[in-house]
């Protein structure tokens, strides 16, 4: 993460006044992939990658929002914040400020400095990053705090009603959330959620195969589509199944022929996952890591194959992993089409793990990827 007193020195140059800092950090999915949508399981931990956000009150009328990363400053009227997206960074700050203000919250003048290093465009959800930290950076200036989970659904709607991206809850969810050395076993359905811990000598490494995804785009938007076709055939039969959630493997046996051949596959992965997923969490519960490393191989393969929402870059990276000493389990992780693999590792070993697996990807796709070393951190809070 960056320093925190270093984005409090920027802030203060460049608006005068010294900020209160707030982080909210970006995450990784362990297993569960577009069941969230589908209100099933995920279980996704919080890394130590994370957006910080630097907030001061104006006495101008002024929202004036900065972001490092983008070496760019967008100013707006307080009264008169934009209530539609313009394709620009900034839309994911405002499209917060527009659901706080829909919730009857006048939105005061301020400044906001967002300084992040979670990767853009990985899968390891900056933009929910971004959301959480304006949020709970804009709740201390309103002097409210929402709980955790309500938290996370403002955060969602923003980016579903205002940045107009389809997401499920897991992103916001688990920004705002998490906790440190633990997954989070969420059910999308009611917000519930278990904690798994992650044993200390188990490592997070993070690959990035480098090939950009963005979650907006139409094959994310076509594979819900056919979730949702798959969902209301099956309850043209159960009229209580609402979502795949409520839909079991015997069903697509008995009415997968009504389907498209795509909606039986996508319908196919995401009754599978969940099934997988709440098996990983007691898996990780009990310490079984050879059981929740065939868990990530069969999920990778069904998110390969059935959702048809990996690419031949992150299947190299997954095969790759499997030659290497210290692997519990890898997988894409993630919205899909590109981004990162998720690999557990013996601790002792991740270091040497992941030199050789980003050698082994360049020499093998040419491509020289980005590799990290993680571990699970807690959710978004101020920074004292």
């Amino acid at each position: 993460m960056h320093d925190p007193e270093a984005l409090r020195s920027l802030h203060a140059a460049r608006f005068g006044a010294q900020p209160d800092i707030f982080a909210a950090p970006g995450r990784v999915n362990l297993i569960g992939e577009h069941t969230d949508y589908a209100e099933g399981f995920v279980m996704p931990a919080a890394i130590d990658f994370a957006t910080l956000a630097g907030i001061s009150p104006r006495t101008d009328g002024k929202v004036v929002l900065y972001s490092k990363n983008y070496g760019d400053e967008r100013v707006y009227d307080a009264a008169a914040l934009p209530t539609e997206r313009s394709g620009h960074w900034s839309d994911y700050p405002l499209g917060v400020l527009a659901i706080f203000a829909g919730e009857g919250h006048a939105i005061p003048a301020f400044s906001l400095s967002l300084w992040g290093d979670v990767p853009l465009g990985s899968g390891l959800s900056s933009s929910a990053a971004v959301e959480v930290a304006t949020a709970v950076a804009v709740e201390s200036l309103l002097g409210i705090r929402y709980p955790g989970p309500v938290l996370a659904r403002l955060c969602q709607r923003s980016e579903n009603e205002f940045v107009g991206s389809s997401c499920g809850i897991m992103d916001q969810f688990i920004s705002a959330n998490g906790a440190k050395d633990h997954a989070l076993l969420l059910d999308c359905r009611d917000l519930t959620y278990k904690l798994a811990p992650i044993p200390e000598d188990v490592a997070l490494v993070i690959a990035n195969t480098m090939v950009s995804h963005a979650v907006t785009g139409g094959e994310y938007t076509s594979r819900r589509a056919q979730v949702e076709e798959a969902a209301a055939t099956i309850a043209r039969h159960r009229p209580e199944v609402r979502f795949l959630r409520d839909a079991t493997p015997d069903d697509l046996t008995k009415w997968g022929s009504e389907m498209s051949p795509e909606a039986l596959k996508r319908a196919r992965h995401v009754i599978t996952e969940n099934l997988r997923t709440v098996a990983a969490a007691h898996a990780l519960i009990d310490n079984d890591m050879k059981e929740l490393g065939r868990l990530m191989a069969e999920a990778h393969r069904s998110y390969s194959n059935d959702f048809e929402a990996s690419c031949p870059e992150a299947d190299t990276m997954v095969e790759l992993a499997q030659e290497l000493p210290g692997l519990i389990g890898a997988r894409l992780t993630g919205g899909g089409f590109g981004g990162c693999t998720v690999n557990l590792v013996e601790a002792g070993q991740a270091p040497s793990f992941a030199a050789s697996l980003g050698a082994r990807y360049a020499g093998t796709t040419g491509i020289t990827p980005q590799i990290h070393i993680c571990h699970a951190s807690g959710g978004a809070h101020r920074v004292e």
